[in-house]
């Protein structure tokens, strides 16, 4: 999937090129499966089958000379879940000229869940009450998207990705789920909404939108809907005030706070020498300032927070035993294997040994 960035363009526009592109295509060894425009914004989406991004973009500069600014490897499966169709719909208006008019912009509403690691839940609880919470969490989360409209995009064991044409039937969905899910507080479980489009500047699809979903799952709990800035443009506020206890809204101020910090965590969780001062320089931020903003948004000092976000990583290495225990310390960004023993049990209530034997 491509997307072109192109101020003023209109539907006619975007059938005229996708018309022009179907006539090369065998030229080029692609397949152009259909689009998506967005005429506020000025954005057009294409779905093309290529040997590789080259090829879109050669097919694209000779037929009509509008290269995208961007080129994603996605999925049909994954792409049709998020966006409901991967061929030109079929309901659509035909020019004079027998051109298909499509005029559908591929903007997405999307209903993030989060969990607590099941491996830890089953240790804490048991394997047959976890399961039951689960399975019984899991079912409540398909009704609900069942009802209000919502795709189920992926299930990873964690949580849920769904994705909504309407902010307001995904708010909805949301306080449906959250309302009829009593036992959050023992599973952990959490619900975010954000919006965004298919290809921005990460390399998978709606990966933005969704990693910053991810996000805010850290900062609320489950007594509260988390919603994204972007959600709320998109619904009256009333609709807000009726149920105002049952949700969370940052200022877009904090969200890209948010954002940013965490990216800084992605990039240098790894390096031994990322201590709270360097991570310090890398917000732009002194000591006390970075404090009392993580207090604020997480109730958690910057060092809390830098060590649990390396241990939660350190987990993710351990499953499935890819990783050895004294490889994962090092990876993980630790000064030793006893340290990040004793880090890992306070943190988790069990050793990392315990994890690797429940997690196979």
């Amino acid at each position: 999937m491509d997307i072109h960035t192109v101020p003023g363009v209109e539907a006619l526009d975007v059938a005229e090129a996708h018309q022009k592109d179907m006539l090369l295509q065998h030229e080029y060894g692609c397949k152009c499966m259909t689009y998506w425009i967005d005429e506020a914004k000025g954005l057009a989406f294409c779905l093309i089958e290529a040997p590789d991004k080259t090829k879109v973009e050669e097919m694209h500069r000779h037929s009509h000379g509008l290269v995208p600014s961007k080129v994603i490897e996605v999925k049909t499966e994954i792409v049709e879940s998020f966006l409901g169709r991967i061929q030109d719909p079929e309901d659509v208006a035909i020019t004079d000229t027998g051109l298909k008019l499509i005029n559908d912009a591929a903007f997405r509403i999307l209903l993030v869940t989060d969990i607590t690691d099941p491996v830890l839940l089953q240790h804490e609880l048991g394997a047959q009450k976890a399961n039951d919470l689960l399975n019984k969490q899991n079912s409540i989360v398909r009704a609900a998207l069942l009802a209000h409209e919502g795709r189920e995009v992926e299930y990873t064991g964690n949580g849920f990705i769904a994705s909504f044409s309407s902010a307001v039937k995904a708010i909805s969905c949301a306080l449906a789920i959250q309302k009829k899910i009593p036992d959050g507080d023992l599973t952990g479980f959490k619900i975010a909404i954000n919006a965004g489009d298919p290809v921005e500047k990460s390399d998978k699809l709606f990966g933005d939108t969704i990693q910053l979903a991810r996000y805010l799952c850290t900062i609320t709990d489950h007594n509260q809907v988390i919603v994204a800035s972007a959600v709320k443009e998109l619904v009256a506020r009333d609709h807000f005030q009726k149920e105002a206890d049952h949700f969370l809204m940052l200022s877009p101020q904090d969200e890209t706070f948010v954002a940013s910090l965490y990216n800084k965590l992605e990039q240098a969780w790894q390096e031994a020498d990322f201590t709270v001062t360097e991570f310090c320089k890398a917000m732009a931020m002194s000591k006390s300032q970075l404090y009392r903003k993580t207090i604020a948004l997480w109730d958690l000092s910057p060092n809390v927070l830098l060590n649990d976000f390396r241990l939660n990583k350190a987990k993710e290495l351990l499953k499935g035993q890819r990783f050895n225990i004294a490889q994962t310390t090092f990876d993980a960004g630790f000064s030793s294997p006893s340290y990040f023993t004793k880090c890992f049990k306070k943190k988790y209530s069990l050793l990392p040994a315990t994890y690797i034997s429940l997690s196979q």
